[in-house]
């Protein structure tokens, strides 16, 4: 029965929709401290020149900004590694609906620090929302894995990235001067967070749970049966009930799967490893520092307003993951994932040239807007979305919250040292600094080539079979339980 593995019904839109809200949230934050730069650190200066009759040094000055712009990461860093604590206690609806306090209490806390003239309430406000950043970046890709379809996960988990982008690039247009990035208003531009988590909250009461929780960490086998009709629009849903119980059949036969086992055992052992280098090649591609400082480097190029350049690639990249959601069923993952990772070493390459030689020729400017765009599009066909939802497919549903939880950690940190290190590195090679993202996309486009497998239009179950037979072939002795093991209910 093909029709209900491929079809839209309002409940599987509804459900991805307002999940994805998660993502939007995220994606936003990431994006919003861009824009604002000058006018929060006159904020910080005021306030310090109050309470202190000093005015601030620029060391003490440029550190409360690197803070208020890297602790967002910290927060994702624990809010990613906290994944595993909530959805297997609340399961992953109601855990998405308890991350929204951390929302709510960002927001108050971003959108009163000026009222309060208070940096502190900026610096914690930024932190809180990184960890609900973190949480979500957990629940919405695992969440939205487990209701799709199998001939849709691809597509739909695509959409995770896409909510990120509209996030990023909604952040981009609301810190415009003319609209919310202004001296008055940028409390707002950052307590905007509000909004999706009040229509999160909102939707979420009517939004199924996942069936595969229902079923396999519930036993309720008729509950999940009713959800998977309503997500499916059909009566039949012999063939997808049939799949969860092989899976939780497997899971019964399996011991408790923990974070260092994940390690250990040398059956989750390249999935875990093929997790964790595709959250860095994401993170390491340079991705993160053409958005944190691309109206710089577009200033750098000596483009005529450089914040609508930086707009445009936000509009890029929205464009291209549209794209990657319509290609990646066909497509299939790894292919499109080689095929960005050298889409994006040439236009770094090509980004290099431009910058070196902008002194010399005025024109080299547009090159760079062409050389970013084209990063930027490369970028969402393949290294965007795939890291995201590749994690929920080559786990089963036993060791799923313990490596998202592992991959989550990764890329929140690969996240945070590129936030941290990049301008450092960047006044050091000064326009070479592409360079090292090249070489490290390049070795990224070697690890893929030779170790990921491809996921496209297969079971959960016959992808972690695939993971056993290949650690079986390693030449290491397994025990029959150890063989049976791979996707183990896991607890943090």
């Amino acid at each position: 029965d093909d029709k209900g593995d491929k079809q839209m019904t309002f409940q599987l839109m509804l459900a991805v929709g307002t999940a994805v809200i998660g993502s939007l949230q995220f994606g936003y934050n990431t994006g919003v401290i861009n824009a604002p730069q000058k006018i929060i650190e006159t904020f910080i200066n005021e306030t310090w020149f109050e309470r202190y009759n000093d005015p601030i040094t620029e060391t003490t000055l440029t550190s409360l900004w690197s803070i208020s712009v890297a602790i967002f990461s910290v927060g994702g860093i624990f809010g990613s590694f906290s994944v595993g604590l909530f959805v297997n206690r609340f399961g992953r609806k109601n855990s998405m609906l308890m991350a929204n306090v951390l929302a709510f209490a960002a927001a108050a806390l971003m959108g009163f620090s000026k009222m309060s003239s208070s940096w502190e309430m900026l610096i914690i406000g930024r932190f809180v929302v990184g960890l609900y950043s973190g949480l979500s970046t957990g629940f919405v890709p695992m969440y939205v894995g487990e209701v799709a379809p199998t001939a849709l996960r691809g597509a739909l988990g695509t959409l995770h990235q896409l909510g990120i982008v509209v996030g990023i690039l909604m952040a981009q247009v609301f810190g415009l001067k003319s609209i919310m990035g202004s001296a008055t208003l940028w409390p707002l531009l950052l307590g905007f967070t509000v909004i999706p988590a009040v229509l999160q909250c909102a939707l979420l009461p009517f939004c199924p749970e996942s069936p595969r929780f229902l079923l396999i960490n519930k036993n309720e086998e008729n509950k999940a049966k009713a959800v998977l009709k309503k997500l499916r629009g059909t009566t039949d849903v012999s063939a997808d009930m049939q799949e969860m119980k092989e899976e939780s059949r497997q899971m019964m036969r399996e011991k408790k799967v923990t974070i260092p086992e994940l390690f250990r055992s040398p059956l989750y052992r390249q999935p875990i490893i093929i997790a964790i280098v595709l959250q860095l090649s994401q993170q390491l591609s340079g991705i993160n520092a053409v958005f944190y400082y691309s109206t710089s480097i577009f200033e750098k190029a000596e483009v005529p307003q450089p914040v609508y350049a930086t707009i445009g690639a936000g509009v890029v990249n929205t464009a291209f993951t549209v794209v990657s959601l319509f290609v990646v069923e066909r497509a299939g993952r790894r292919s499109l994932h080689l095929i960005g990772l050298l889409g994006m070493a040439g236009s770094a390459v090509l980004m290099t040239i431009a910058l070196a030689l902008l002194d010399k020729h005025k024109s080299m400017s547009y090159v760079s807007i062409v050389a970013i765009f084209a990063f930027v599009a490369f970028f969402e066909i393949g290294p965007g979305p795939i890291p995201w939802f590749i994690v929920a497919e080559l786990f089963s549903q036993g060791p799923r919250p313990s490596a998202f939880a592992v991959a989550g950690f990764s890329n929140w940190t690969a996240n945070f040292i590129v936030g941290m290190c990049f301008q450092y590195v960047a006044s050091l090679c000064g326009p070479y600094v592409f360079i090292i993202f090249t070489v490290l996309l390049l070795l990224f486009f070697v690890f893929t080539y030779f170790k990921v497998p491809e996921t496209k239009g297969r079971t959960f179950d016959d992808i972690s079979a695939g993971f056993r037979q290949s650690s079986a072939t390693g030449g290491e002795k397994h025990s029959p339980e150890e063989l049976n093991s791979l996707g183990a209910d896991s607890q943090l």
